[in-house]
Order: C-alpha cells, then structure tokens, then sequence
C-alpha cells in the first residue's frame, strides 16, 4: 500500500515538474495573483489554461454522404399550395373574364358559373360586388366566394361556388355584417377630395367630413399642407369591408388653427356633431344638394344657354352625371313635387322662417307633396329634363319668396346643445376621441416629415 502511495507521490510531482517547464508564464501569474491576494486582502481570477496561439492546430477531414436526390423530388411532387385572390365585378363581366382576373383557367368551373342562375345573379347582377377565390397550383377552382348587402337591414348575402368530389357545388348563406371603425388621416396638396384619395378614404365619408366641418372650413380656400384625422363605421364581411357608415369624430387643421367634431346621441333624441366643449355643430342646411360634383354655374349674371340672352342666374347649378342622388339641404316639407316649365322635374321644399329650396331638372321624383324630409335625406336624382342642355342639379334658395344666393344658407345654426344630465357621459367621450385623434394627426407628422 505504501508503495503505491510512494509511486502516485512520484507521478504527481513528475506532472508537476512538466507543467512548470511547458507552462511557466501561466504558473508564475497564478501564484502571483493567489499571494496578492493573501497580502493585499483583494482578489483576482486568473487563468490556468495555455495560451490559444501555442495550441496546436489539427485538421479533420469528414466525408459527407447526400441524401438522395429521388426523396427531395419526390417530397417536391407532393407539395401542394392553395392561392387567394379577390376581384370586384365589373358591367362587362362574363364567366371567363371574371376567372381569367381571378387567375383561373377551369372550363369546368366556367360552364357551371354561366349555367347556373343563381350564381350568374350572384355574380352579374351588379357591378362592384366582392368576389374572393381559392385557386389550386394548376390554376383549377376551389372556391368562388361573392358579397354583397341586399338591403339595410344589417346583414349581407353570400353565394359560395365549391368543387365538390362529384363537380361543383352552390350554397347561398345569410350572415350578419360585423361593426368596427377605421381611423385615416391626410394632408392636403391641393384639394380636400384630393387628399382623401391618397388616404385611402372612401368618397361617402369624405363627403361628411366637408358637411361635419362646412361651416367652420371653406374647402375652396385651403392651403397646402393643411391636414385632417377621422375616425369612420365600417361594416364588414368576412373581414373585408362592405361599406361605411357614420363619421365618429374629425379633426381638421386649417391655416393654423384647428377644429374637432365628435358625434353623439343623447337618449331619446337624434344624434349630431358636437365641439369637445359641447356645442353643437349642426347647421340648419348643407353646403351641397348634391355630393362629389362641382359648381358649373354660380348664383350671377349670366349668358343663358338656351335663351341666349344675358340673364340673373338665380340659382346654383351643380354639374354630376345622370341619376346622381339629390339630397334635401335641409329638413323640411315637400311643398311642390312635379313639372313647370323650363324647370323640368322639380323639387320644392319648405322650410322654417319661411325658407325655401328648390331642386330642378331632375331625373327622378322620390318624394310627394306633403312629405316631411330630414337633412341628407335623399330625394331625388340629377336628369336633364326642363331647359337644361345637360345633366345637373339647378338648385335655389328662396327667402319669403325672394331669390337669395345659395351659398348663404350653410351659415345658420341647426342644433342645440348637450343636457346637464348627459354631459359627464359626454365628457368621457370627448377625452376618448381627443386621445384618438392626437394618435391620428402623430401618423399625418411622421408621414409628412
């Protein structure tokens, strides 16, 4: 035993002897930095290991054995891959042209499209519908989707094409639109509609902002740079939206100063646009009968096209294609609905404090004597009936019985203001809506700087 003791004593301090004549820098700075830390009451960590550079370096070489070439192509054949694709109809729309923009090249699936009525109805019965489809690799139907909103009742139709083991297949489905909000913000370059183009914001709700803001903004005098937020209802299907509803609050920077508008309903009474400090922004009459058109004639002297003679144009003349829908300025009685001379179709509506407006040259009469309408209500379509030498709305703003220049009207208040009763609730929301906004107009700095 004690041998074998004398003999590990001998092979340990042989070992021993060999580190210091191959290692002696390493040795000497580890004694150094443990009697250091004996004297000097502090401590290092210092290392044992040999210096990389004095390492041998080896060199291995392995030979790497591929996988076989026939299991990655196979593995490739049986990949498969399924391809989204979505498309409005369009007046020209056959079966193969509506596929062939969907990426489809099936016989099949277009000889069942075009023999089959419900699906031609669903798919040709009106421009615009949102068609989506599912494509296979070799370009063949999987699944043809069409909606569309068939009334306002708040839902939406679907009709869904569907290849099935024996052909194809058709099921139509009644779903019901799910509510959200958007919010979109802008600068103008040059004109308001302009600007809503380019943020991607449909006409219906660019129109309300000019309506929200009408009488605070003059849309003909603004300045590039000038900018804009909205928060806006949407109603979607399927994740894709369907259409827009109600504005829900705007903020509009003119010439440096800013406007905000926020809607709200109290209980029991119709809703309106408010300022956050609670008054209210509705106006007794809008700036336009018509939307998205253009003043082709103002309220001044004249040449008349037909008459040819120099003439007080006593009204305003907004030029829009046929069937463009006319709304009241206003609420109000339909005091006159019929023809007259010269005037064609023709819309007469009163109004409080002894205030009319008239609407002419229509196309369409939507509404009857006596009705009573409310602002924005729709109620008849631009024609070219009556002396007109093209389709537009004339329209004409009479004060007891005395023709007064149209562009007056939008300047009188309409609304009143928020109950003491809902004024905290009122509160919170123009906090909410603040806060929205500033996120909004933030998007419209960063994008303009």
């Amino acid at each position: 035993m004690i041998d074998k003791i004398l003999a590990a004593e001998e092979l340990l301090a042989s070992r021993v002897a060999h580190t210091f004549r191959t290692y002696p820098k390493q040795i000497t700075a580890a004694i150094g930095a443990v009697l250091m830390c004996a004297g000097g009451g502090a401590f290092a960590v210092a290392s044992l290991g040999p210096d990389a550079a004095d390492l041998p370096v080896k060199q291995v070489l392995e030979a790497v054995k591929p996988l076989p070439v026939t299991a990655q192509t196979d593995a490739l054949d049986a990949h498969s891959f399924t391809l989204f694709r979505s498309e409005n109809t369009r007046a020209s729309d056959t079966a193969e042209a509506l596929l062939q923009r969907l990426g489809i090249a099936d016989p099949a699936a277009a000889a069942f499209v075009r023999g089959n009525g419900e699906a031609r109805a669903a798919l040709f019965n009106r421009v615009g519908r949102t068609v989506t489809a599912e494509v296979s690799q070799e370009n063949r139907l999987q699944k043809l989707s069409a909606r569309w909103i068939p009334d306002g009742d708040g839902g939406f139709r679907r009709v869904v094409v569907e290849k099935t083991a024996t052909g194809f297949a058709l099921r139509s489905e009644t779903e019901t639109l799910t509510t959200g909000s958007r919010l979109a913000s802008g600068v103008v370059r040059s004109s308001l509609f302009a600007a809503t183009d380019d943020a991607g914001i449909p006409d219906a709700v660019a129109s309300q902002l000019a309506d929200v803001f009408s009488g605070d903004v003059d849309f003909r005098q603004l300045r590039r740079g000038d900018r804009f937020a909205v928060v806006y209802e949407t109603f979607e299907a399927d994740g894709q939206s369907m259409r827009t509803g109600r504005v829900l609050s705007a903020e509009f920077e003119s010439n440096g100063k800013i406007h905000q508008a926020l809607w709200f309903q109290e209980p029991g009474k119709k809703g309106g646009y408010y300022r956050p400090n609670g008054d209210s922004l509705r106006h007794a009459f809008l700036t336009s009968p018509v939307e998205f058109s253009r003043i082709s004639s103002g309220f001044a002297m004249r040449m008349h096209p037909i008459l040819n003679s120099w003439r007080q144009h006593n009204g305003v003349d907004f030029a829009a294609p046929t069937g463009t829908a006319v709304r009241a300025v206003g609420d109000g009685t339909v005091e006159f609905a019929g023809q007259q001379s010269g005037y064609g179709n023709i819309i007469i509506v009163k109004h409080r404090n002894n205030q009319e407006t008239v609407y002419a040259h229509l196309s369409r009469v939507d509404v009857k004597v006596g009705q009573s309408v409310s602002q924005s209500q729709f109620i008849g379509a631009v024609g070219a009936t009556g002396w007109a030498t093209g389709p537009h709305l004339h329209f004409e703003f009479r004060v007891n019985g005395e023709y007064t220049d149209p562009s007056t009207i939008a300047q009188q208040d309409g609304g009143t203001p928020i109950t003491a009763a809902s004024r905290p609730t009122f509160e919170k929301l123009a906090l909410a809506t603040r806060t929205e906004l500033a996120a909004a107009f933030s998007v419209v700095q960063a994008s303009a700087d």
